[in-house]
């Protein structure tokens, strides 16, 4: 009778297994903090960055959906500084005609990076001031209505000089809003320095302790493109509420294209984290298949005795 036996494999010492434990923990933790680190320093470096942000939305001048947006708000505001009556119906229509027309211009563009760079140093003031002001963050957007009543006198259009330039403080931050958003700030700005760092010492430290070094840098690895995956996935997501909490439908593709060019490169970082992790995953992979001895081959059977042969 013959019987096939299975011998189990070596038993791991407990000093591998608590090893192996250990560095996968911290690879986890690495991997959960690298897509945070990203966003937090996308906030920090990019959106706080008044340089970088104006650089950002000047392109958005030349946007036709943005244009639109711009045209129509201005346009009703300029509208409603004016005194009720005559004045209001006849130059109503050629304001709302030339604020339009006023955003197809080089002008235009000039305002816009003009007044984005005032509201984003105003917010950015209150955001980083030691003691904020009391009430609502404001901007003076009067240099723009003077570029509009400039244009229309110069082309000619009756009662362009009696169009009031007033400088009123449009409210652009909440003073409910400015609290929360100093703390968030704050946050924002000491994960941004800490968290990458964070990341990488621990993922570092995770493949030295690991027993099995080239399964933990296998599975660094697909952690960071799972991680660099929901990021995308978390900035799309952000872009559906974005627009879906908007009040007005008709200002949904101006804030679409802000949106995407806002988040431009953090949709770049987290595309760089799914290639990088799956790069480094492959490799290590790779190099564990090369690696892998081959199973030694079993001796030919020698040839029997001539005296046995018949």
């Amino acid at each position: 009778m013959l019987r096939c036996d299975r011998r189990p494999g070596p038993e791991r010492p407990p000093l591998a297994r608590l090893r192996d434990a250990l560095a996968a923990a911290l690879v986890a933790l690495a991997c959960l903090l690298a897509p945070c680190g990203a966003l937090a320093a996308w906030a920090a470096y990019g959106l706080a960055d008044t340089g970088r942000y104006v650089r950002t939305v000047a392109p958005l001048a030349a946007d036709p959906a943005v244009r639109e947006a711009v045209a129509d708000a201005v346009g009703d505001g300029v509208v409603r500084e004016l005194e009720p009556g005559p004045m209001r119906q006849t130059v109503g229509p050629f304001l709302q005609d030339a604020v339009r027309s006023f955003t197809r211009t080089e002008a235009f563009g000039t305002a816009w990076e003009a007044g984005n760079r005032v509201v984003h140093g105003a917010v950015l003031h209150a955001l980083r001031a030691e003691r904020p002001a009391p009430g609502p963050v404001t901007v003076d957007l009067a240099p723009v209505v003077v570029r509009v009543k400039q244009k229309l006198a110069d082309d000619h259009l009756p009662f362009a000089h009696r169009i009031p330039v007033r400088h009123t403080r449009i409210p652009v931050l909440p003073a409910e809003d400015v609290a929360g958003l100093r703390k968030g700030y704050l946050v924002l700005d000491t994960a941004a320095r800490w968290l990458p760092l964070a990341a990488v010492a621990l993922a570092v430290t995770g493949i030295a302790v690991a027993a099995r070094r080239r399964r933990a840098l296998t599975a660094t690895g697909l952690g960071t493109a799972l991680g660099g995956g929901l990021l995308a996935l978390a900035v799309a997501l952000g872009r559906h509420l974005t627009l879906t909490d908007l009040p007005d439908p008709a200002y949904r593709p101006a804030a679409a294209a802000i949106y995407d060019a806002l988040t431009g490169t953090l949709r770049t970082t987290s595309w760089l984290l799914l290639a990088l992790g799956l790069v480094v995953a492959l490799a290590s992979w790779l190099a564990g298949r090369r690696g892998t001895p081959a199973p030694p081959r079993s001796p030919a059977p020698e040839p029997a005795p001539e005296h046995t042969r018949v």
